[in-house]
């Protein structure tokens, strides 16, 4: 008997201790829902609005510098546009330029040749007139340093009179318009 009453009081000591705990368990649990305060419907749907209002805000003013930058970029691309509109008009006329040149190169004997040749160097002259309106100039070649941007090497000489690295000879005349190489010079450069 005595074993029971002591197993009772056992019991009866864990089950005080239990609801002890659970009533510090509830009152910790009350103090903390105290501590942060329940908001309110309307405090969370301003929050959800400023939220949303400082997102369109930043897509807005991504659109706004997207947009400039497209701006800036449209306008630099029609300034090149304006600038070389001629270009591919002068590459397509340098052959015949280079033909010209020939021509002019051929030593003629009779008067008729020779008005043939003054009408040809007109036309020749008038020709180089207009590209240098639209800003081509030619490409010094002999007698300057070799320059891989503005020359195109095709041989090599050694030759006592010019520097290492000089442009001795020129077989085709290159071409700038403006900035932009239209055609390199086609040289022959001393090693």
């Amino acid at each position: 008997m005595t074993e029971e009453r002591n197993t009772e009081q056992e019991l009866n000591s864990q089950t005080e201790e239990e609801t002890v705990e659970e009533v510090f368990a509830e009152n910790e649990a009350s103090e903390n829902t105290e501590e942060m305060p329940a908001q309110d419907p309307m405090e969370q749907k301003v929050a959800e609005l400023e939220g949303k209002l400082e997102e369109a805000d930043n897509r807005y003013l991504r659109l706004q510098a997207d947009f400039d930058n497209f701006r800036r970029r449209s306008r630099i691309e029609l300034e090149a546009s304006a600038k070389y509109r001629a270009q591919s008009i002068i590459s397509d006329l340098l052959p015949a330029i280079d033909n010209f040149e020939r021509a002019l190169k051929m030593d003629v004997d009779n008067e008729q040749a020779k008005s043939l040749k003054q009408g040809v160097e007109m036309v020749y002259r008038s020709l180089l007139d207009a590209l240098k309106n639209e800003g081509v100039e030619v490409i010094e070649a002999v007698g300057k340093e070799f320059d891989p941007h503005l020359h195109q090497a095709v041989m090599q000489s050694e030759d006592e009179n010019f520097g290492p690295n000089i442009v001795v000879e020129e077989f085709q005349k290159g071409y700038m318009l403006k900035d932009r190489i239209i055609r390199p010079a086609m040289v022959k450069v001393n090693q």
